[in-house]
């Protein structure tokens, strides 16, 4: 999953990004409004962290800027401001979530998961897709109850995947949600990485689609065909 970081202090930018990067997010960084705004405007996230305090223009005209423009990414604000209305004005801007400064780290980690979860109509951790298995809370997965090593990228890519279960996502959205903006984007590396994906999850899991892309096969995944997403929930 690809997240926007919003943050003006160097050093929380850098402990919320390593604890993220930790659980499988890509994340971009930003580090005052107008910056802020153009990039959630401009580039395809599946989260944000929004800090209110930002230089240059304020997180609420950000979050308000992003939703009158069409942006409906998950946005989680963050700010050292802990009054309640300050928290009823980032609702009503359109955040999803409000967690106030200081806050325990595993908490931001679980909240964002929950968060893209809910975006995707997933109400479990537990995914299903024929004999795989997939656990993003734990960032494991098992082929027919035999666990499975996957390494950062693999799991990235398997998430990404049932996080849009039934839709062909291309290898040009592929990379930018595994590398972001500071990553290499390289298609044919993404190719590479779906054929090593395959020889240990198995070759009929992912399907190609010509010309469209890379989606779990419709026979390990009912919501390929109505969107129910019937496949996230538990076994």
């Amino acid at each position: 999953m690809r997240a926007l970081l919003v943050e003006d202090s160097p050093d929380v930018a850098q402990h919320v990004a390593q604890a993220l990067t930790q659980a499988g997010f890509v994340v971009d960084r930003s580090g005052d409004g107008e910056d802020a705004w153009f990039r959630g405007d401009t580039e395809d996230y599946d989260v944000a962290i929004l800090d209110l305090g930002l230089p240059r223009l304020d997180g609420l005209t950000v979050l308000k800027r992003w939703r009158g423009a069409g942006r409906l990414f998950p946005v989680l604000i963050l700010s050292a401001r802990g009054d309640w209305i300050e928290k009823v004005e980032g609702i009503e801007a359109g955040a999803d979530d409000y967690l106030a400064k200081p806050f325990e780290m595993g908490e931001l980690v679980a909240r964002l998961k929950g968060l893209v979860r809910r975006a995707a109509g997933r109400g479990s951790s537990l995914a299903r897709f024929g004999p795989l298995l997939l656990d993003t809370a734990r960032m494991a997965a098992s082929v027919n109850g035999t666990p499975v090593r996957l390494s950062p990228l693999e799991y990235r890519l398997l998430n990404y995947l049932a996080h849009h279960c039934g839709r062909p996502v291309s290898a040009g959205e592929i990379a930018d949600h595994l590398y972001g903006l500071t990553g290499q984007a390289d298609v044919n590396a993404v190719e590479a990485l779906v054929t090593r994906l395959r020889r240990k999850i198995g070759a009929g899991v992912i399907e190609t689609r010509r010309g469209c892309g890379y989606l779990l096969a419709e026979a390990s995944c009912c919501c390929a065909s109505c969107g129910c997403g019937c496949c996230w929930a538990p076994p």
